[in-house]
């Protein structure tokens, strides 16, 4: 794959993430034009963008504390930070991203934060089922993550959509009270206007899982140019879809699991999707070279984890 095909791919995931965007922000302002004209269609946009603005985003330290997690000092997995760090530099980042070890054998890693103060979370169940080679196609991607604001993105598509959840909960309460009035004097009634109060939270969620799904294919996708190594993270990604599949508490606590969501329901690209757009790319011969297949140390630190997962007071499973 040559520079004008990745700028090509990249070009049509932020005219894709644009669109989503601009629709879940059209549909907040039919909401406001709905239920107070012109004028309240443009403070609910600019009301909505202002409290992105200003409301904390999620801290690392909570996450941390949700998860159970620790510091990953450099000196217990030097591989992992040299590795880290190589691909951050890789990616222009303006500092490395902190590592964080979550004590759980559910195969997982997640991003949180800044481009110039990020923390990557990564479980012991990762750590000790995927090679260096793999590893490395799991950190880029959280890298390129990092890189493409893709937690801010997100963030901004969350806030449209509890906003457009808000007013259509208080469109249609105050659609039930007026209602005995409008019967009363026969009024007629819009029906797409009802429709549109009872659907719009929902199209703007269908969105923002478009929206989510865009971004993890455009990290897959900056991953593999990191690496110059699609493969490593296809096989990555291959272990995880084996584990999410075949666990004990996939099974047994939640046998429906395995039946495959609707498409549109998806946070997450199917896997095997996934899988065959990074085996299709054909990267440029002087991009890095990829890491051998080998399994990463750990230190006698990291112990042996045997509690199985369960599911916390948070919601969480780890």
């Amino acid at each position: 794959m040559n520079h004008e095909v990745l700028f090509q791919h990249r070009l049509l995931n932020a005219v894709q993430s644009a669109v989503m965007l601009l629709g879940m922000t059209l549909i907040l302002g039919l909401l406001g034009y709905l239920l107070g004209g012109r004028e309240l269609a443009w403070w609910t946009v600019i009301g909505t963008l202002a409290i992105f603005v200003v409301a904390p985003q999620v801290s690392p330290r909570m996450l941390m504390h949700l998860y159970n997690a620790r510091p990953l000092a450099a000196g217990e997995l030097p591989a992992l930070h040299r590795m880290v760090a190589t691909l951050a530099q890789r990616a222009g980042l303006p500092a490395a991203p902190r590592l964080y070890y979550i004590p759980s054998q559910v195969m997982n890693a997640l991003t949180v934060g800044r481009r110039d103060d990020a923390v990557i979370l990564v479980t012991d169940g990762m750590l000790r089922n995927l090679t260096l080679r793999e590893l490395q196609g799991v950190m880029a991607h959280e890298i390129s993550h990092i890189r493409n604001n893709d937690i801010w993105v997100m963030r901004l598509a969350d806030t449209v959509s509890r906003a457009a959840r808000i007013l259509s909960l208080f469109g249609q309460m105050l659609l039930f009270i007026n209602l005995p009035l409008i019967l009363l004097s026969a009024t007629a009634i819009s029906w797409p206007a009802i429709l549109l109060l009872i659907f719009a939270p929902g199209a703007a969620d269908l969105l923002q899982l478009a929206l989510s799904r865009v971004r993890e294919f455009d990290a897959d996708l900056g991953a593999a140019w990191l690496t110059g190594d699609p493969e490593g993270l296809a096989a990555a990604l291959a272990k995880l879809e084996r584990q999410q599949r075949g666990g004990w508490f996939s099974k047994v606590l939640l046998p429906g699991r395995r039946e495959p969501q609707p498409s549109l329901l998806r946070t997450h690209p199917p896997t095997a999707a996934r899988i065959q757009r990074l085996l299709s790319l054909r990267l440029p011969a002087d991009l890095p070279q990829r890491l051998d297949p080998d399994p990463l140390r750990l230190p006698d630190s990291l112990p042996v984890i045997t509690q199985p997962p369960r599911r916390h007071w948070s919601g969480l499973w780890h």
